[in-house]
């Protein structure tokens, strides 16, 4: 790297007087669009003098990072249409939806998604009454937006979705333009560290544009009031080179801007260059970044009432706030709105005249029609191996401990080989502890930071590796979100009680896929977010409390029953089958719930995939009932509860051998739901074939007890269903012990399975007390041993 690159200020003038006319008019006319979006309902072009009914009833939208983000497109257009460049944009400050929607209006595109929004008088009027409207469209850059992959209401996550996708599309750049308040994040602070991951051979580019507007919603940004110098310094600290495009006179500004913009390209492709034809080693070079230092609110009125609006926070929303009601505000806007001279740029029709027009892009060149923002036209399947050619074998049913993850690493190995530009597999800094370094056979984990020589020994670092590590589960997120955005596939491996990390990533994501599976015919299907939740609650004992959380699985059941699924395979073999089964969906956030720590197996592959493909079953094989009309149900969801559940069992059939017992797993978490309200869903019927219609339910559940009362409550029998599950309770624990205190141990079941079945209750009585004395007796031997007694650390099935 050269670290003595300085950032500049371009000071060349690249535009004719003409072209600079030309490119000042279409960013004119972008302008106006924005403002009649928030603000009109008629008289769309001013032909008229403007009146209080021509004025929306309600005002709704933000105009203040507009100007700016429109000036940045404006200019993109130029080189992409000189240069042929494939170029996405990404509005981190995504609330200015009115500059990404006149864009893609004034290119053309979005008259072509929807030609009730044509381009004449009439369509334009029909876009303004649709925006920030209900029955219309959102105020954000929603997935209706065309040329958008990142709806930016949440903010923080512009860099890492950009980087996403640039990830494996080495002909991509993706222009993101970052909201100064958007940078005070901590994930967006965080992700300026993608660089150290991008390759410039295998990936494409991501261009930042930092835009330093100065103004938040009601105060002052913090980068835009430091000194030039430490931004810089900041910058330059983060590995980039910055340049600065600075002032509020729209002439300079548009040269600088030009300048500066096409240093910035021809340096992204002269980095590339350089690597792609090089044997060396890969290093990571300095990328070109833009700080756009524009007032907020650009051209829009200087003060309203008295009050400062351009270059103050005050103009972040609706600057004007009362035309219908006040005469001279009404003016104000009217003054503002005709500033931008749109009898200069629309025709009679109200189309943007001809020599506009050619200013823009062509075809799939045009940004908002860039088809790798609409991924799913770009997707193409995994090449998956068989899943029976990594079956872990063994002879008996719960007589074999295992680490699932460590065979689902095989599995994961051959995807990768199989697909080595359209795979990745995430993971805060967790791969080999999570037992999925199996993966390292074939690829490394990406990094392009500084190696020091012992990196060589187990460090597993590759400029082109496939892992993609970083302590940051809201970069990788981001990362993940962009990539299948943009047509890929992945899997995102995480510690259970850091998953809540991303919780609020993960409901964005799920609203932008249920809109776009449901609502948006022209977005085509993307590849699924999988998400393998591992180091569980229940092998959390020798981290404590704080690693004690399996409550995310309570977040995925509020989403839309369409786009999330939840799958608790008891051991290797069902993690395979459910593990396949996700990575060829698209359209869903699919949860897998499976510990890294051998555990005992199950099923061989045959049943696995049986079981898995009904999501839930009765295994006779632990079943005491015959076929016939069971005494209990005993259900399990999860792998370790289900060890326990089996356990318990044992111990009945050998104290209480007339208990007729019905044995049930449940991989599938929402077959719980009735087939009304999931497509996963149980008849009711179906359910109470399983689950009777009156005999008691001892429920072991990996999670907390109510979500299990939350998807049955309205089952026949749910009076009778007893759920055991994690009750917030744990220390440094054995794990044995940290069951026990939650109940979810085999004595705790087998104590609850004597005192609901009424013909065992008062004859089973020494049991229940030689159970009570177990469980004293093993947290005894926990406190005094430090570890679990071995019947329990070595339990197999005995049958």
């Amino acid at each position: 790297m050269n670290d003595d690159v300085q950032g500049r200020t371009a000071t060349e003038t690249p535009l004719s007087t003409d072209l600079l006319r030309k490119l000042d008019a279409y960013w004119r006319a972008c302008n106006y669009l924005s403002v009649g979006m928030i603000y009109l309902r008629a008289n769309p072009l001013l032909r008229e003098p403007l009146k209080p009914e021509h004025i929306k009833r309600r005002l709704l939208g933000h105009w203040g990072s507009d100007p700016g983000q429109s000036f940045v497109w404006v200019h993109l257009n130029r080189l992409i249409k000189r240069d042929d460049l494939n170029v996405m944009f990404v509005s981190g400050p995504g609330h200015g939806a009115p500059a990404t929607l006149s864009n893609s209006y004034l290119e053309g595109h979005y008259s072509e998604i929807y030609p009730d929004r044509s381009a004449d008088e009439h369509g334009m009027q029909r876009l303004f009454r649709a925006f920030s409207s209900p029955g219309g469209i959102g105020s954000h850059c929603t997935p209706e937006t065309p040329g958008s992959i990142h709806e930016g209401g949440e903010l923080g996550y512009s860099l890492s979705h950009s980087f996403g996708a640039a990830f494996d599309n080495p002909d991509l750049i993706v222009a993101t333009m970052v909201g100064d308040g958007e940078a005070e994040t901590g994930p967006l602070a965080t992700s300026w560290h993608s660089n150290k991951f991008l390759n410039p051979i295998t990936d494409g580019a991501v261009l930042p544009v930092l835009h330093l507007n100065g103004y938040k919603i009601a105060n002052p940004t913090i980068l835009a009031r430091i000194p030039h110098e430490e931004l810089e310094a900041l910058f330059k600290g983060y590995g980039y080179t910055p340049y600065f495009v600075e002032g509020d006179d729209p002439d300079t500004m548009h040269q600088k801007m030009a300048a500066t913009l096409e240093h910035c390209i021809g340096e992204i492709r002269a980095i590339q260059e350089r690597a792609r034809a090089s044997k060396e080693k890969v290093e990571r070079p300095r990328w070109p970044m833009i700080v756009l230092r524009s007032p907020k609110g650009w051209t829009g009125p200087k003060e309203v009432d008295g009050h400062k609006v351009e270059n103050f926070w005050r103009s972040h929303q609706v600057p004007v706030a009362d035309p219908a009601t006040n005469r001279k505000n009404l003016q104000v806007l009217e003054t503002w709105m005709r500033s931008y001279k749109p009898e200069e740029l629309f025709d009679e029709n109200g189309r943007l005249i001809e020599p506009l027009r050619e200013l823009a892009p062509e075809g799939a060149r045009r940004i908002s029609a860039n088809p790798h923002a609409n991924g799913g036209v770009l997707r193409q399947s995994l090449d998956l191996p068989d899943i029976r050619d990594f079956a872990f074998e063994f002879k008996s049913a719960a007589g074999t401990y295992q680490s699932p993850t460590a065979v689902l690493a095989i599995y994961l190995r051959e995807v990768i080989r199989r697909n080595m530009t359209r795979f990745r597999l995430f993971g805060p800094d967790e791969t080999a502890s999570n037992k999925l370094d199996g993966v390292y056979e074939v690829s490394g984990k990406r990094w392009l930071a500084q190696t020091l020589p012992e990196d060589a020994d187990g460090g597993f670092l590759s400029v082109d590796g496939r892992v993609m590590e970083m302590l940051s589960e809201h970069t990788l997120e981001g990362w993940f979100e962009g990539y299948v955005l943009t047509g890929r596939h992945g899997l995102f491996a995480t510690y259970e009680a850091f998953v809540h990390v991303i919780d609020s990533m993960f409901n964005q994501h799920a609203k932008w896929l249920e809109k776009a599976k449901n609502e948006i015919a022209w977005r085509a299907p993307v590849p699924s977010i999988n998400l393998l939740i591992t180091s569980l609650v229940w092998r959390q004992d020798h981290n404590g409390f704080t690693h004690q959380d399996p409550g995310f699985l309570d977040v995925v059941t509020n989403k839309s029953p369409g786009v999330v699924r939840i799958y608790l395979p008891p051991d290797a073999n069902c993690l395979l089958s459910v593990a396949d089964h996700c990575l060829r969906s698209h359209d869903y956030v699919n949860v897998i719930v499976a510990d890294k720590q051998p555990h005992l197996q199950y099923l061989n592959m045959e049943d696995a995939i049986v079981h898995c493909a009904k999501g839930i079953g009765i295994w006779d094989w632990a079943s005491t009932d015959k076929g016939h009309e069971p005494d209990v149900v005993i259900a399990s969801a999860g792998d370790i509860a289900t060890m326990e559940a089996l356990a318990a069992v044992e111990i009945l059939k050998a104290q209480c051998p007339d208990l007729k017992i019905r044995f049930v797993n449940v991989v599938d978490l929402f077959r719980l739901m009735p087939d009304t309200d999931h497509p996963h869903g149980l008849s009711d019927r179906d359910f109470d074939s399983i689950f009777t219609r009156d005999k008691p339910v001892i429920f072991n559940f990996h999670s907390y007890a109510s979500l299990v009362h939350k998807l049955t409550y309205n089952r026949t029998n749910h009076d009778n269903l007893h759920v055991h599950g994690y009750c917030e309770r744990g220390n440094i624990n054995t794990p044995f012990e940290l069951a026990i205190i939650n109940g979810v141990d085999r004595f705790s079941l087998a104590i609850d399975v004597i005192d609901r079945v009424d013909r065992i209750s008062d004859t089973a009585s020494h049991t229940k007390e030689w159970l009570k004395n177990q469980i004293i007796e093993s947290v005894q031997y926990a406190h005094a041993e430090g570890i679990d007694r071995d019947e329990i650390r070595e339990w197999t099935w005995k049958d």
